[in-house]
């Protein structure tokens, strides 16, 4: 069990640790903050405060890279009129330890607590984002909580369905109930706008419609043609970013039930 779980990450995560800035080298608004795990790893993360708004949106960024390599998309995101937290995960950038499953979704859940109870934010004003891997991050944390909204880019149905898809059927059976999105999305009760191109070939379309259609809440699906995965928010970005834009403002002008606490 232990060698099929390192075989998982094996695959499954590209983390840079080489391109990184120092805190003095980000751009103007852009923050680092450092979150701690309930395993006690340090993760190192970017914070773009918006003193006008009383909403943050958690961006999980997808499995390559780090959270500097998207420091242009949370600038964009924060033109919608919220703070921004750009999530970060172990072993990456800055952050302590190496990347596992298990490992990011308690990345996740440190950095959804550090934003309500560090920076002061209401869980029901709390938007998360997921990109490509991160969607299994943002699914975790989002099930069965009131948050305000979720936004899934490019997600995966679960680890096998996507060993299958991409020519690795002989691993698929290794890959047991990794990254299991499709469960997961049927307790989801919050807002949701789901987008994914269809020349996808990291992340098959299909994915992102069964994703879609297996959702139970209110939702909504922008379908990219042409697109690929990582040309949807530069090549794409006219049909990309305004979707993302008007999901972002339809659910922050939404009033919340009186159980809420905004």
């Amino acid at each position: 069990m232990y060698g099929c779980k390192f075989l998982i990450n094996l695959l499954a995560f590209y983390p840079d640790t080489t391109n990184v800035l120092s805190d003095t080298s980000l751009p103007p608004g852009v923050e680092e903050l450092f979150v701690s795990t309930e395993d006690h790893v340090k993760i190192q993360s970017l914070y773009l405060p918006l003193t006008t708004s009383d909403k943050v949106l958690i961006y999980f960024h997808g499995n390559a890279g780090n959270i500097y390599h998207r420091i242009p998309d949370l600038i964009q995101l924060q033109k919608a009129g919220v703070n921004v937290i750009g999530a970060g995960y172990r072993g990456y950038g800055k952050s302590e330890g190496s990347p596992s499953e298990e490992g990011i979704y308690q990345d996740a859940n440190a950095t959804l607590k550090y934003a309500t109870e560090e920076l002061g934010f209401s869980q029901s004003n709390i938007i998360i984002f997921g990109r490509s891997i991160g969607t299994a991050a943002a699914l975790k944390i989002s099930a069965n909580r009131d948050i305000r909204s979720l936004i899934l880019v490019t997600p995966l149905t679960s680890g096998k369905a996507h060993a299958k898809a991409t020519g690795l059927a002989l691993f698929s059976s290794l890959a047991g109930n990794s990254f299991n999105n499709l469960s997961r999305i049927k307790s989801i009760k919050t807002p949701l706008l789901v987008i994914h191109g269809t020349n996808d070939h990291v992340i098959p379309f299909s994915m992102g419609k069964e994703i879609f259609d297996a959702a139970q809440t209110e939702k909504t699906f922008i379908k990219i043609e042409g697109a690929g995965h990582n040309n949807l928010h530069d090549t794409y970005r006219e049909e990309y970013w305004p979707p993302i834009f008007d999901f972002i403002h339809q659910t922050l002008n939404t009033k919340r039930g009186a159980n809420n606490d905004d």
